[in-house]
Order: structure tokens, then sequence, then C-alpha cells
């Protein structure tokens, strides 16, 4: 009689913790889940970002290669060759910053994308940690009602000696 209300305890016991730990996993997954998002939305604004330079990107190439036809057009006018040959080194610069901001920008997105298939693989491997956890909480909850009617049964036999 001992044993079987020991064993019950040790079940209650196996099966508090169980549920404890679901709880606790569902929390890790709901973080993760959330941080996903997080990175998800960072992954939507570098991409508009990267689109915004790319655009950006083609005007100042359009306007290097006006500058240009330009300059070669007005090769007799020294002074105003000058200025607009600084006006081109500006903006040539400009496009090489653009340029770097770019790939930097592609960069970010490649690395966002890897951690965010990284935390999907996290997340799936949490979500089949649970699935054994509740797999095994339905399986010591089905053992629990199963000793309790042999507990029900063998108090049924005492009571009728």
């Amino acid at each position: 009689m001992d044993r079987i209300k020991e064993r019950m305890n040790q079940l209650r016991l196996e099966a508090d913790e169980s549920a404890a730990k679901v709880e606790e996993l569902q929390a890790k997954i709901k973080a993760l889940e959330q941080e996903n998002l997080a990175k998800e939305q960072e992954i939507t604004s570098l991409t508009h970002k990267n689109g915004l330079l790319e655009a950006e990107n083609e005007k100042l190439d359009t306007s290097v290669k006006d500058l240009k036809k330009t300059a070669d057009d007005t090769l007799q006018h020294g002074t105003q060759n000058e200025t607009l040959q600084r006006r081109l080194q500006l903006l040539e610069e400009e496009a090489e910053q653009a340029d770097k901001t770019l790939r930097e920008t592609n960069e970010k997105l490649r690395q966002t994308d890897v951690k965010a298939g990284h935390f999907e693989r996290k997340v799936q491997a949490l979500e089949v940690e649970r699935d054994q956890w509740e797999s095994k909480y339905e399986e010591m909850a089905k053992k629990h009602q199963q000793l309790q009617k042999e507990l029900d049964d063998l108090q049924v036999e005492i009571g009728n000696i």
C-alpha cells in the first residue's frame, strides 16, 4: 500500500516536472518566435534599404555619365571644365560610398538570413523536444490513470474482504 502511494507521489512529481518543462519550453519557443519575427522585420528593412541604395546608385551612375559627357563637350572651357571635374569626382566618391554601403547592406542581409535559418532550426528542434515531452507526459498520465484504477480495484477488494 505504501509502495503504491509512494509510486503515485513519484508519478505526480514526474508529471509536475514534465508540465513545468513543457511550460518552460513553450516560453522558449515564444521568445524564439518573437526573435525570428524581429529578424524577419530586419530583413525586410534591409531589403528595402538595399533597393533604395540600388536606385540611388543607378541615379548616381547616370549622373556620372552625364557629367563625363558634359566635361568632354566643354573641354575648351578650362575653368568650367575644372569645376565639372571636381563635381564629377565628388559624385564618383558618393557612388563608391553608395556601392560600399550596398555591399555592407547585402552582407548584413546575408548574415541575417543565416541567423534566421539558425533560429528556425532551433525552433524546430525545440518543438520536437516539446512534442517528446508531451508524449512522455501523456504516457505518464495513462500510467497514472492505470495505477489509480488498480488502486481503486485494490481498495474495493480490500473493502470486500
